[in-house]
């Protein structure tokens, strides 16, 4: 699978996700500077709520910007045969006959993409799955939680 197609992949999420987040913001902040949400008494709180959601929606979007400086700012040149797996890494992993590929990425976790026919899910170091992979190497093993036990899933493949 191609890295650099993976990395294409998050950042267009992720401006997908900062355009609605900016909209909502300013939504939220048109509501909140609004006329019609003027407190008609001392317990009204409309426009201090929309406030406070504009304020959450703009530093979400914040976030969501930064994640995208992070990810064009990423290396996804292949990692050298035997070497540990690092930030940028494709990693597959194998339990029986199923595998998982998982994009070790620099933020927004849990983001999964599309690419060449084959679903791609992005962890970070602060997930447990992450920092589980940071430094193994292929043929390692980690364990996934699971039912009723912790499942065992070997590193298949490292790019």
């Amino acid at each position: 699978m191609d890295k650099h197609a993976i990395r294409e992949a998050i950042i267009r999420l992720l401006e997908s996700e900062l355009a609605l987040q900016t909209e909502a913001a300013l939504t939220s902040r048109e509501e909140a500077t609004n006329e019609e949400s003027r407190a008609e008494d001392k317990y009204d709180m409309r426009s201090q709520s929309a406030a406070y959601l504009a304020a959450g929606q703009a530093k979400f979007a914040s976030d969501i910007a930064d994640a995208i400086a992070a990810y064009r700012t990423l290396s996804v040149e292949p990692q050298a045969p035997g070497s540990p797996i690092a930030m940028g890494a494709l990693v597959v992993l194998r339990s029986g006959p199923r595998t998982q590929a998982y994009f070790l990425g620099p933020a927004r976790g849990g983001l999964e993409v599309a690419v060449e026919g084959r679903t791609v899910t992005v962890v970070t170091v602060a997930s447990p799955l992450g920092n589980q992979l940071l430094g193994r190497r292929l043929a390692d093993t980690v364990l996934l939680p699971g039912r009723p036990t912790p499942q065992k899933h070997t590193i298949d493949a490292v790019a």
